[in-house]
Formats: structure tokens, sequence, C-alpha cells
């Protein structure tokens, strides 16, 4: 409890997604959560900051085993301590995951109360949303029901699901008993439902008890819960991460928590949110929360626009000039590996994009010339059949696993700082404008001993060049063998 007699609300962040909608910024390897779209920080530090403080424990977060240390990382960069981080074997959509960290927290306290929120909405008003909360929270302990939040819409937005409810809402903030779910509704319906004024946004928050929830998945999602049991007592701690038994997880149903249990539940009250808010679903999405100009152009990065209208024109690498000329209603968003327009109108259609890049087996369907990994990240400076030219950048402390290649060998240049390299049973120091080969098959590792990141440049030469082509050995992040293990 807090001073006020409150009970202590942990948060539950769901950051998983791969947010194929904002392509070619939001890919599988590096989805939308971790990017800075609208601010200095990403959507995932902005979540966790909305709901840190006095009222709030430390965050339990659900997520793959790939972002686990990005998830870490960014959270220690804006100061908050990480609680525990859940990591999923497969996704198997919200439900399996919010039972699962139900249940987590019950073995823990069984009188928890849980915040449940998707990492990748822009809420900016804090205040606002705190309030919201509070009402919630007043709800949940006084009627022991499950608390959903909607938002109060502005427009008929079809990209959206909806909320009806018992009664119209006064405006004052106050809990109102839902009548039911509304799929997402075409545009004459949409409109309708703004004019009745019973109708608000469903933003897939939640607020609850544990006991109540898991008591709801008992009765109404009952399958549910044999395999994510066990999956959580099963789970095992990996260098502070708890890893979901998988073998249990496989067997749990992939749905969503409004499909297993909100639409069959008899007791839940929603509270209306009056604040501004956003799922950046889309590019559409993304221009409103910025600024546009006198002709409704919202530009981005090094940007030039000549007689364009109500267009978005975004440039997400410094060295790459983005010019727009005579466009109107269009978004085109470029990187160093990509480049998507469109009419706006098609913003929604964008996955559209990723799944034709799929099917022709193109890397920038899902994966970035920059790969982030638990050490720093690397990208793709040139590539060809037999030879590949990377930029590595390595933390301070930090080290790349021992490993060897069976495929290729390796020329290593040093451009900043200092890299302790071992190269079988020779350890020594490169420094700045020194180099170090790496012959095939060779056992070797690089390590950053300095307090600056290291940057080096490597050169690959071989007949296979892929990240799978890795035997480790030893590895200070567990990563097993693989890519990224």
């Amino acid at each position: 409890m807090t001073k006020t007699g409150k009970a202590i609300i942990t948060p539950v962040i769901m950051c998983g997604g791969s947010g194929t909608r904002l392509w070619p910024l939001s890919r599988k390897s590096f989805p939308k959560q971790f990017a800075r779209l609208a601010g200095d920080q990403s959507l995932f530090q902005a979540c966790a900051r909305r709901m840190s403080g006095a009222q709030f424990a430390a965050p339990l977060v659900l997520t793959n085993s790939d972002f686990r240390f990005i998830v870490t990382e960014q959270l220690l960069d804006v100061g908050i301590e990480p609680g525990p981080v859940l990591i999923e074997p497969k996704g198997k959509n919200t439900a399996p995951a919010i039972l699962a960290a139900a249940l987590f927290l019950h073995d823990k306290d069984p009188d928890a109360v849980m915040l449940v929120a998707p990492s990748d909405h822009v809420v900016p008003d804090t205040a606002t949303f705190h309030e919201a909360v509070d009402e919630g929270l007043r709800v949940v302990q006084e009627d022991n029901v499950l608390v959903t939040f909607g938002i109060t819409p502005d427009r008929p937005e079809t990209g959206y699901g909806y909320l009806e409810l018992s009664s119209e809402p006064d405006g004052s903030g106050v809990a109102i008993p839902l009548k039911k779910f509304v799929e997402k509704p075409d545009a004459a319906r949409a409109a309708q439902m703004l004019l009745d004024g019973n109708y608000l946004w469903n933003a897939g928050i939640f607020l609850f008890s544990v006991k109540s929830i898991i008591t709801a998945f008992e009765t109404l999602a009952g399958d549910l819960v044999p395999p994510v049991r066990n999956s959580v007592e099963k789970a095992e701690v990996d260098l502070g991460f708890l890893r979901l038994d998988p073998e249990s997880w496989e067997a749990s149903k992939d749905i969503s928590i409004d499909y297993a249990v909100m639409e069959k539940a008899s007791d839940l009250s929603v509270v209306p949110y009056n604040g501004t808010w956003s799922d950046l679903g889309s590019w559409e999405a993304v221009m409103r929360e910025d600024t546009p100009d006198g002709n409704g152009v919202v530009m981005s990065g090094p940007v030039t626009s000549i007689d364009c209208i109500d267009t978005l024109l975004r440039s997400e690498d410094k060295d790459l000039e983005l010019v727009g000329i005579g466009l109107e209603n269009t978004l085109v968003v470029a990187m160093r590996d990509a480049v998507l327009v469109a009419d706006m109108d098609r913003a929604q259609d964008v996955k559209l994009a990723v799944a034709a890049l799929k099917e022709k087996s193109a890397r920038q369907a899902e994966s970035f010339a920059m790969d982030h990994r638990p050490w720093g990240h690397f990208e793709t400076l040139a590539l060809s059949d037999r030879f590949q030219v990377k930029r590595i950048v390595v933390k301070p402390g930090a080290a790349l696993s021992l490993q060897s290649h069976v495929h290729r060998s390796e020329h290593w240049i040093v451009v900043e700082g200092t890299a302790r390299v071992t190269v079988d049973d020779d350890i020594r120091l490169v420094s700045e404008n020194e180099s170090i080969y790496i012959p095939l098959g060779a056992v070797h590792r690089m390590e950053n001993p300095g307090k600056v990141p290291m940057v080096l440049i490597e050169v690959q030469t071989g007949t296979y060049l892929g990240e799978d082509d890795i035997i480790r050995y030893e590895d200070l992040y567990a990563r097993g063998q693989g890519a990224k293990g």
C-alpha cells in the first residue's frame, strides 16, 4: 500500500509485436516499440516511465528472447530498474501472456494488482492517464471487477475496435459498465457510433487483481490454464530473465485476451480516458502526432518539400537526403536499405509490402542493415557473394562470445577505442589504426576493456557469410548456438 492507502500496482508491459504497418522503420528484428517515433525516447521507454512512480512497482515485461537485452538496456537508460522479464518461447497473442504474468505475480503476492498495457502506444498526458488509473483502481478495490480503458473518439475511425458502454460518458472519467465489444466498423457505422456518444475506442489496456483475472480464465477459458501454469512452474532462470517452459507453452492456444475472456465476462467496467492517445498503428497515425507545415506536410530528418500537400516525408538516415516534389496525400519513408512510397489512403496496407517482400525472400522484410546485440550492434556496409564489410560497435565492458567459423575468415581494423582480442592461445590489445587477422576455424573473441564504445571495421571473406556460421564456446549472455541464440 502507498501512504494514501492505495494498492501498489504492478505494470505488465507487452512488447513482443513486430509492427509491420510501420515498415520500413519497424521490422521483426527491431519493432516500433523500441524506436524513437515520437520524441527522444522509444515508445517502450515512454510506456515504462508513464507507469512509474510511488504508486507503481517495478514493471514486469513480457517479450521474446531476441529483445530481452534491449528491454533491460532501454529501461536502465531512462532510470528505471527492471523488474521481472518473462521470455515467451513463441508469440501466442495476449491471453497466454497475460495469464502467465498473473500466475507469476500470484505466486509472489496473491493480492497483487496488475495494469496491462501494450508498449507501443503514445499517451503524452501522464497526469490524465494516472487519473484514469486511479479510477480503475477504485473500481477494482470496491467492486472486484475487471477494468478496461476506453479512449474518447474524436473521429469515425475504422482501424480500431470499440467498446459499447451501458450509458454515455459524462466527461467525469467515472467508470461505466461495459455493454459489449464491437469489432472494427466500416466508415458509416463508425460515423454513427461517434454520433451516438456511448462508444469508446478499445485501447487494449486493462487493470485487475491477479485473483480476479485468474478466476476469469479458469471460468471462461479453462483450457488455457493448465499449459500456461505448467509453463510458469517449469520456467528456468537465465541471466536474471525467466524463460517460460517451451513445451508447455506450445500446448497453449494462440488467442487474444478479448476473445478468450473479456468478451465473455459479465463483470467488466470501462474507464473513459479523455486525454490524447494513439496506438501508432499506421504512418497516417504517426503523421497525426506531429505538427505539419502550412501545406499539411510533416517532415522528419534531412528532408526538402517542394509544392507538396498533406504528405509525410521522413528520412531515417542522416546521410540520405529526401526530396519530395508536387506530392499530395502521400507518405514517403526512406531508410538506407529500403524506401516506402504510398498513397496515404493505403497507410493501413503497408503490411502487404512486408508480405510481398517475404514472398521474394528479401532481407528487408524483417531485418535491418543494423543488428542489435547485447554487446552493442553492427551494420553491414557492403555485401557480396564472397565478402562482407561490417561496422561493429562494442559497448564498454562488453564482449562477443568465444567463437569460431566454418566458412569464413575475418580481418578486424580498430577505428575507435581499444579491443582485447583472443585468437586461439594469443591474447593482445589492438588499438586505433591497428588490425588483426582471424584465420578460418580460429577460436576468437573481441572485448572492449575501455570506458567508451569501441568501433572496428570487419572484413569477412569466405564461401558462406550467414550469421548462423558460428560455433560458440563461451558467452557472457548465454545465447546458446545459432545466429542470436
